[in-house]
């Protein structure tokens, strides 16, 4: 994200500030090993620092190796690293990372107060408009599957800004599947089938990319689209149209929205943040929640707040 102009040479400079799972900066004092690298895998001389925020002197070659990688470590914290950062003389760059603790749990608001304090996301967890059932699925989302009410709200936060040529995915929901369907890195839903068309012609502008053979890994999949707008934790939109239901006098086809973690394999091998053990296993919502966060503040969107912390 571009902050400031300065004369041209062939130094570049990057603000980097280091957050925590609440959003907010570290503590000063909180040990922190930072890595550099061009893009020509070029690695910089580590710093160990004990502050929130730092500025970097990197060379700038006016080519691939403008590409840098900043890759963040600290005792009893998860990794955490940005690439690319494409770095110019004449613009200093700013990153934010955020330094998610390994024992940090979800803090979820109540029912309540996540309905005062983001309405647009209570709203959509009601859109089949029966408030005091949802209450109920979200508390016992709370007690007893923590990390599915968490995916739940990343991509209720993710969609909602995403902008289709009529309205945002959320406005096409009619009802979400709490019983069975929500899973840790996934969820089911009914939709106005116009959402199909809607994504189609998104993709038809370049915000989304179709994926060849859908239902290789979404079993009676017709069609499936992921969003490009950022590196890392972008929203797939799978749709099963075999699968449909009228609801409310609205024709609506079964919608599988999910986040996958980085957009191809090379940001994967040169962050190396992801743990080993993850890969086997389902996309971790507090991974989605720090990519996530971390990849809206480089685009200079509004900060992701899915109505949750990590502390």
């Amino acid at each position: 994200m571009p902050i400031a102009k300065k004369k041209q040479s062939n130094v570049a400079l990057i603000q980097v500030d280091f957050f925590d799972g609440s959003r907010s900066l570290v503590p000063d004092g909180m040990e922190i090993l930072l890595r550099i690298r061009d893009g020509g895998q070029t690695e910089y001389p580590s710093k160990f620092l004990k502050k929130a925020s730092i500025q970097l002197s990197v060379t700038c070659f006016d080519n691939f190796k403008d590409n840098y990688t900043i890759l963040a470590s600290s005792d009893d914290h998860r990794d955490a690293g940005f690439y690319p950062i494409k770095v110019n003389p004449e613009l200093d760059v700013q990153v934010s990372l955020m330094l998610l603790a390994k024992d940090a749990d979800f803090k979820f608001l109540d029912w309540t107060t996540l309905k005062k304090r983001y309405p647009d996301v209570s709203n959509f967890l009601n859109c089949a408009g029966d408030e005091p059932e949802i209450n109920s699925h979200y508390q016992d989302l709370k007690s007893k599957k923590p990390a599915a009410l968490a995916s739940l709200l990343n991509l209720t936060a993710a969609m909602s800004v995403i902008h289709l040529p009529v309205g945002t995915p959320l406005e096409y929901f009619k009802r979400i599947e709490w019983e069975d369907s929500l899973a840790q890195d996934r969820f089911f839903g009914f939709a106005d089938k116009g959402i199909v068309q809607q994504v189609k012609t998104a993709a038809s502008q370049g915000l989304f990319a179709p994926e060849p053979h859908p239902d290789l890994f979404h079993g009676d999949a017709t069609s499936s689209y992921k969003q490009l707008a950022f590196g890392e934790a972008n929203v797939q939109l799978t749709f099963h149209e075999r699968t449909v239901e009228n609801i409310g006098g609205v024709d609506c086809v079964r919608v599988e929205p999910d986040i996958d973690y980085y957009k191809d394999l090379g940001a994967h091998a040169l962050l190396e943040v992801i743990p080993n053990s993850l890969s086997h296993g389902l996309t971790d919502p507090k991974m989605v929640y720090v990519l996530r966060w971390i990849a809206g503040r480089h685009a200079g969107m509004a900060e992701f707040d899915p109505g949750y912390t990590l502390q």
